[in-house]
C-alpha cells in the first residue's frame, strides 16, 4: 500500500459547512451499517491518525471520561482511523463509540482531511510532549501494547473534526493543523449547543 508523502493532499476540495456530508456506503469495525444522519441526534465524526497513536489516545480518552455529558447533549461519536480493522480491534477495543477502519483513506478523501510533515513538527504540538509521552508509557507498559514503527496510511495524518446534524448536513468542521490540532469536548460542546455552523483552519490553544 502505498503510503501518502508529506506533500500530497488527499482531496482537492474539504467539505464546507452547509453542505451534505459526503453520501458513502460505511460500516463499523463489527461489520454494522452506519449513516452520518440519525433522528434525534447531531454527530461527531473524529477522523483521527493510526489505531494505537499516543497522541489519538490522549485525546479519546478525555472523550471517554466525558461520555455522559456527549451523550446528553444530544450527541453521538464516530471515529475513523486510517488503520485497518485487525488494528483498531487491538488498540482501541474498550472504546464505546462507533469505530470505522479507512485503511485505503476514502473517507479521507471524501472529506477533505490531508497528511502533511507538519503534523508532527508544528511547535504547537511539542507543548503537549509530556502528555503525549505519558500516553505512550501508559500503552507500553499498562496496555502492554507497543504502536506499530509503520503504521497502515502512514505516521503523518491530520486531525479533523466534522458536527453534522440530524438531516446529514455538516454544521461545524475543523481541519486539524498538527496531530493534536482538535476539538476538545468542551468545543464540541458549545457547537452542539449553539448549532454552530462555521469551518475552522487553524491551530487550537495549547493543551
Amino acid at each position: 500500500m502505498k503510503h501518502p508523502n508529506a506533500r500530497e493532499h488527499l482531496a482537492a476540495k474539504r467539505v464546507a459547512p452547509g453542505e451534505t456530508a459526503p453520501r458513502i456506503l460505511l460500516a463499523d469495525i463489527a461489520g454494522a451499517p452506519v449513516h452520518w444522519s440519525e433522528t434525534g441526534r447531531r454527530t461527531h465524526v473524529q477522523f483521527r491518525r493510526f489505531a494505537g497513536c499516543p497522541i489519538c489516545n490522549l485525546h479519546l480518552r478525555s472523550f471517554l471520561l466525558r461520555r455522559k455529558e456527549i451523550e446528553d447533549a444530544g450527541v453521538r461519536e464516530i471515529i475513523v482511523f486510517h488503520s485497518t480493522v485487525t488494528e483498531i480491534a487491538k488498540y482501541q477495543s474498550q472504546i464505546p463509540f462507533t469505530l470505522i477502519a479507512d485503511p485505503d483513506k476514502q473517507l479521507y478523501r471524501e472529506f477533505g482531511v490531508e497528511s502533511s510533515l507538519r503534523a508532527l513538527l508544528n511547535p504547537r504540538l511539542w507543548k503537549s510532549g509530556p502528555r503525549i509521552m505519558s500516553s505512550l508509557l501508559r500503552l507500553l507498559f499498562i496496555d502492554r501494547r507497543m504502536p506499530h514503527l509503520i503504521p497502515t496510511g502512514g505516521p503523518v495524518g491530520l486531525p479533523a473534526d466534522f458536527l453534522i446534524g440530524e438531516d446529514g448536513r455538516v454544521l461545524a468542521a475543523k481541519y486539524g493543523r498538527h496531530a493534536f490540532d482538535q476539538w476538545t469536548v468542551d468545543e464540541l460542546l458549545l457547537r452542539a449547543r449553539n448549532h454552530t455552523v462555521g469551518i475552522e483552519s487553524g491551530e487550537a490553544p495549547a493543551h
